[in-house]
């Protein structure tokens, strides 16, 4: 009998163990242990499996952290986020969180002591190979680099998502804003396909925010939103690459079916036409009222959803056949509610003075 006991309990106490085990087990696969995921600069960074909490460094971190909706794993933020206005989105929308973070840094500055005593699970970076490695080095956090996204369609933007989803754990919410851009871009294209390539209209864009504000000389070859519409813009030709200021003897020359103006620089342009109304005056576009605005998306690199919206307004204007089902303002603010979670940004911005809308360079 006293064997039969003996061997009862010897079972307990094994079956007791191996429970215990494989409770341990089940929480270090939860709550520990780590993955590896493979940055922008091609560098494998080991990671926490469940990443709590983020510092974001430089261009972008911050805005696609924000498209991502994981506001709540921030450890801090940098200065150059905080009292920004419309023209910003991302940041302006959250000034609310950021000013309860601390400061860990200054449009890609590190401040050091700050990132350490945050003691975030993972660094998010605009840094190249060199300096992501002495930096995770130096303080001893993983340092994951990010692309720099400067178009709105293209392949940086969807790496972006899916890269920062698969490291806060938000692949459902990346899957989303993917699906949704896939989805754009297909839209975009099979409304150009209608279009008659006889009738391709020729843009200029001027006024373009690049390193501060610019007047009309300010352009972008190769700019996002007409870019992905396929017209012919005026500025590619020059053999330029981004923005530059273009000699305006060449945009006479040129004689553009229609230009648009960066909201930031139209002030500049005003003063401009009031100097030399007569140059103004020599192009068809501005005789034939066929001047329109660009709502300025570029602030510390592109912000998506502004860009996007833009390019949809431009679409409206050049190809008015088929995107006549297009209500500029309601794309914008679907456009806004998927990236931002707000459907009303037009009303901000409109209020700021950024619209979507015919302009008089004129008065």
């Amino acid at each position: 009998m006293k064997k039969i006991i003996a061997a009862l309990l010897a079972f307990a106490m094994l079956f007791s163990l191996c429970a215990c085990g494989g409770t341990n087990g089940d929480n270090d696969k939860n709550d520990t242990g780590t993955k590896v995921v493979t940055d922008a600069c091609g560098r494998t960074v080991e990671i926490p499996k469940t990443v709590k909490s983020v510092v974001c460094v430089g261009v972008g971190a911050l805005r696609f952290t924000t498209y991502l909706d994981a506001l709540d794993l921030l450890a801090g933020v940098e200065e150059n986020e905080l009292d920004i206005g419309v023209y910003k989105p991302y940041a302006y929308l959250h000034q609310d969180v950021w000013e309860k973070l601390p400061q860990t840094g200054n449009n890609g500055e590190t401040y050091d002591e700050q990132i350490i005593a945050a003691n975030p699970d993972v660094i998010i970076a605009n840094m190249d190979k060199a300096t992501a490695d002495a930096y995770q080095q130096k303080t001893g956090i993983p340092v994951v680099t990010i692309p720099m996204v400067e178009g709105i369609l293209d392949d940086a933007v969807i790496e972006m998502i899916t890269l920062l989803g698969d490291i806060y754990g938000k692949q459902e919410r990346a899957s989303e804003l993917t699906d949704y851009l896939t989805a754009m871009k297909k839209d975009i294209a099979d409304r150009v396909a209608k279009v008659d390539k006889d009738s391709v209209p020729s843009v200029y864009v001027c006024g373009v925010t690049f390193k501060g504000y610019h007047g009309f000389e300010g352009t972008e070859a190769h700019y996002g939103p007409l870019a992905e519409l396929k017209a012919t813009n005026i500025a590619d030709a020059t053999g330029q690459a981004g923005a530059f200021d273009m000699d305006i003897e060449q945009v006479l020359k040129a004689d553009p079916d229609y230009i648009f103006v960066d909201t930031n620089g139209l002030d500049i342009i005003k003063q401009q036409y009031s100097e030399n109304p007569d140059f103004y005056n020599s192009l068809t576009a501005v005789r034939e009222n066929r001047v329109f605005s660009q709502v300025s998306f570029r602030f510390c690199a592109t912000n998506v959803e502004l860009a996007l919206a833009d390019m949809y307004y431009m679409g409206t204007v050049i190809y008015p056949d088929t995107f006549a089902d297009v209500d500029p303002v309601a794309k914008a603010n679907e456009i806004f509610k998927t990236f931002l979670g707000t459907d009303d940004y037009c009303k901000a911005l409109s209020d700021a003075g950024y619209t979507f809308d015919a302009v008089d360079i004129t008065k």
